[in-house]
């Protein structure tokens, strides 16, 4: 990526709904060099997609991170576990004691403890710690 995509790319993480106009605007360039850098950002998967962050009083359902250690050599040889989770929306390598950090958004707190559970059937998993979210303050997810 050069600084007309980076610079692109910030346009479209602060207001992914402004015009391809407005963006070329900003970034010196024309609307079809924006227009066709969008799509090639997109084709290459450097942009993914768009979404909608909704505010904390309209979601409804319960967020939890859980924290894992495994015992395989490698954090790629578990993730499996997790891609098999339609509600796992994030999992991360960590650093420290945890392996892991992986974000779930669940219709219930009895699907969160059957996600829970499910983990916990795998021999891999060594240990899981739980933390539901109570509040949010921040959300620049889409950056």
């Amino acid at each position: 990526m050069d600084k007309f995509d980076k610079a692109i790319v910030q346009a479209l993480r602060e207001d992914a709904r402004q015009s391809v106009s407005a963006i070329a605007e900003r970034v010196n360039l024309s609307r079809s060099a924006v227009s066709d850098r969008i799509k090639k950002l997109e084709s290459t998967g450097v942009i993914r997609g768009y979404q909608v962050l909704l505010s904390e009083s309209q979601k409804e359902g319960v967020s939890a991170y859980f924290e894992i250690q495994h015992k395989c050599p490698r954090c790629a040889d578990v993730v499996h576990v997790f891609q098999a989770i339609p509600e796992v929306l994030t999992c991360h390598g960590i650093s420290g004691d945890m392996d892991l950090l992986v974000y779930v958004h669940t219709p219930s707190m009895r699907r969160l403890h059957e996600i829970r559970e499910y983990i916990d059937t795998h021999t891999e998993i060594v240990k899981i710690k739980t933390h539901v979210v109570m509040s949010e303050w921040i959300n620049n997810l889409a950056s």
